[in-house]
Order: structure tokens, then C-alpha cells, then sequence
């Protein structure tokens, strides 16, 4: 994840602490996207319409100087008064320039 989306998401939840408990980004199924997934073969309206629109759309570079069109999907929510329990989960796809998924990358807090 690109340093703007992660300034993105921290001031969103400092911005919302008095809230108690702050919810960012929109709900996705990570199971469905990777039960489908076909690396080569997934095109850009099925992941949209798996997972829906992402939250973030961008570009990056390889080392080979290969573009690709990147999308985002965060979701964060926790308690102010605890972070330690705080839920993160982020999804980046990358398309090549015909709108096929040639990689992607997850990560989550799993609590």
C-alpha cells in the first residue's frame, strides 16, 4: 500500500476517535476473491463485480518499467480505546494495460 492511502487511513481514524468506534473503507469478501481468482484470466468486471468498486485506483511501476493498473480495497474498524484489537484488512490487484489480473497482494490483522 502506497504511503498517501495509509496517511488516508490513519487520519481518517484519528479524525473520527472521538466517535469511540471508527469504521473505514467498505466491507469485502476476501474468501470470494480468492476462491476466483485466476491469475492471467480475471478481468476487471469481475473482480467490480465480486468485490465492488474499489476504495483506490492507481498505477505501478515495475523494476522492468511494465505499468499496471493497481486497485485498493481497505477495510479497518476498531475501538479508539483499544486499537490492539483494531481489524485491517487490504487487497491490491494489479491489471495489465487489457484489464487482466496478473498479480495482487492481502494482508490482514486476522483478529
Amino acid at each position: 500500500m502506497n504511503r498517501a492511502w495509509r496517511w488516508t487511513i490513519l487520519l481518517a481514524v484519528v479524525t473520527l476517535a472521538a466517535c469511540g468506534t471508527v469504521q473505514v473503507g467498505q466491507e469485502f469478501n476476501l474468501r470470494t476473491f480468492q476462491d476466483r481468482v485466476e491469475r492471467g484470466v480475471t478481468t476487471q468486471n469481475q473482480v467490480r463485480g465480486w468485490l465492488g468498486a474499489p476504495a483506490g485506483i492507481g498505477v505501478d511501476v515495475d523494476a522492468s518499467g511494465e505499468r499496471y493498473e493497481q486497485w485498493t480495497y481497505y477495510r479497518a474498524a476498531g475501538k479508539m480505546s483499544d486499537m490492539s484489537q483494531a481489524e485491517l484488512k487490504i487487497l491490491q490487484v494489479k491489471f495489465d494495460k487489457h484489464g487482466i489480473v496478473r498479480a495482487y497482494n492481502w494482508s490482514n490483522s486476522d483478529k
